[in-house]
């Protein structure tokens, strides 16, 4: 069981629920929010999620991430203008924020 901010997720029975209410994910969906809460804190590459969640060593789409990661954010109510759960470092990935992040969601890292 991983739970980050508000967020519980179950691995085992793939559900996941946001300030107590249940959330209904695709499986893609499932697997893109567990690999990003199941290294919270931690950026995690496109090419990382590529491989982790879509069993590929390519780009199947360049839109691909940010299509399926716009419906995750969208069914936990996370603001795309002003993300808190997950947030999206430009040029280095995407980042599961462990609390409310103190940079905006096209923050720019060294």
């Amino acid at each position: 069981m991983f739970e980050v901010q508000d967020v519980r997720l179950d691995p085992h029975n793939r559900r996941a629920w946001r300030a107590g209410r249940e959330i209904r994910l695709s499986r893609k969906e499932f697997d893109l929010l567990q690999a990003l809460i199941a290294r919270a804190g931690s950026v995690v590459t496109r090419d990382e999620l590529m491989r982790d969640v879509w069993n590929a060593t390519f780009w199947t789409s360049s839109k691909t991430i940010d299509v399926h990661l716009g419906w995750v954010r969208k069914k936990l109510g996370d603001d795309t203008r002003q993300p808190t759960l997950i947030t999206t470092i430009r040029g280095r990935g995407l980042r599961f924020e462990t609390g409310a992040p103190h940079q905006n969601s096209t923050a720019v890292e060294a």
